[in-house]
């Protein structure tokens, strides 16, 4: 929010408040004043069930920030962000909806609404992106729906990843992973790809419901010594174990638009990767894309990448080439360069926006 707030004169963010805090959002930018809303109860099932009663008890004041807002910004996917972009519809106001999950995969009813109604309302005033990346637009059935990316870094943090030199590959070669460590982000793929590498350690980073499994099959693969679970780790020490790596693997079955491995691609690090959402799109020449998604498959690619020195360098400066194009900067220009087209100008004659 506080490069979106950039673009306005005033930002009001409407967001359940528990004990002064959040509901997972970030307050700070510029001119913005927090609106707060009870907070639902419950998780899941529950959640859901208690909705509507507290949509009764915060109606008056959604309503009313929807009536003094110019313009109406939701993220989804959430139940808040979708009761937003309702309200904004029945209320005639322009509408700006950031789809942040997976575009391309819809498992629940809710995720195929979400993919429905910005099909359905996208064009004119109200602007609707999905975060991603493709040569073609997100849907053929309506054009005006554009990708957008994801990312975490500003071009001062870029700069100070893309100090020194290029690095050459050490002995042993240092592969490291960043993810929620749940079944299907290829974690295991890596760990059974040691097997084959005869020189090669794995960082794992992050939490997840697959992690004990994880750890199960180091012991079972004999790999103790050679594979580092690092649980999860603040923003920061995830940036230094990227630079003290020399190649980020990240097999995934199933991907948005994952901004780890623009950070990883800031560190200077070759990507291994899979065919899957904006992942080709994104790391073009600098790392390996995997047809298949088999440790065999993994090691080879590290090979490739780690055994050819010049190879290796080209790798690395691609990387850091690439990751120039995806900034906290320019994600805020490419979204206010569609609002502007839409909307005119944002900043004095267009004066809040509710998010």
């Amino acid at each position: 929010m506080r490069y979106l707030s950039q673009l306005f004169d005033a930002t009001l963010i409407v967001v359940p408040v528990q004990d002064g805090k959040p509901d997972g959002t970030s307050l700070d930018g510029q001119n913005v004043t927090v609106l707060p809303l009870s907070m639902p109860g419950g998780q899941g099932l529950i959640r859901k069930l208690t909705l509507i009663p507290w949509l009764i008890f915060n109606a008056g004041v959604l309503l009313r920030a929807v009536r003094s807002a110019d313009v109406i910004h939701t993220p989804i996917p959430g139940d808040i962000g979708t009761i937003g972009m309702l309200l904004a519809v029945i209320a005639g106001k322009p509408l700006f909806v950031r789809h942040c999950g997976n575009w391309w995969v819809q498992r629940t009813l809710a995720e195929r609404l979400w993919r429905w109604f910005m099909i359905k309302f996208g064009g004119g005033r109200n602007i609707m992106m999905a975060t991603g990346g493709a040569a073609e637009p997100p849907a053929k059935a309506n054009s005006t729906i554009a990708w957008i990316f994801s990312s975490s870094l500003t071009e001062a943090q870029l700069d100070v990843l893309a100090a020194g030199p290029t690095p050459a590959p050490r002995q042993p070669v240092r592969l490291i992973t960043v993810a929620r460590q749940e079944p299907g982000k290829g974690t295991d793929v890596v760990i059974r790809s040691l097997a084959l590498l005869e020189n090669a350690v794995l960082d794992v980073v992050g939490n997840g419901s697959a992690l004990d499994d994880l750890q199960r099959l180091v012991e079972a693969k004999g790999l103790r010594g050679r594979v580092f679970f690092h649980g999860y780790q603040p923003h920061a020490r995830v940036l230094e174990l990227l630079k003290k790596a020399n190649v980020f693997c990240y097999p995934t079955a199933s991907e948005g638009f994952p901004k780890v491995v623009l950070e990883a691609m800031a560190c200077g690090l070759p990507v291994i990767t899979t065919a899957v959402s904006v992942l080709p799109f994104l790391i073009g020449e600098a790392g390996i894309v995997l047809p298949n998604s088999t440790p065999e498959a993994v090691a080879e690619a590290v090979l490739r990448c780690t055994s050819h020195t010049e190879r290796y360098r080209a790798m690395c400066e691609m990387a850091r080439a690439n990751v120039r194009k995806y900034s906290l900067e320019r994600w805020r220009d490419c979204i206010g360069e569609r609002l502007r087209t839409a909307w005119g100008p944002l900043a004095e004659e267009v004066h809040d926006a509710a998010a």
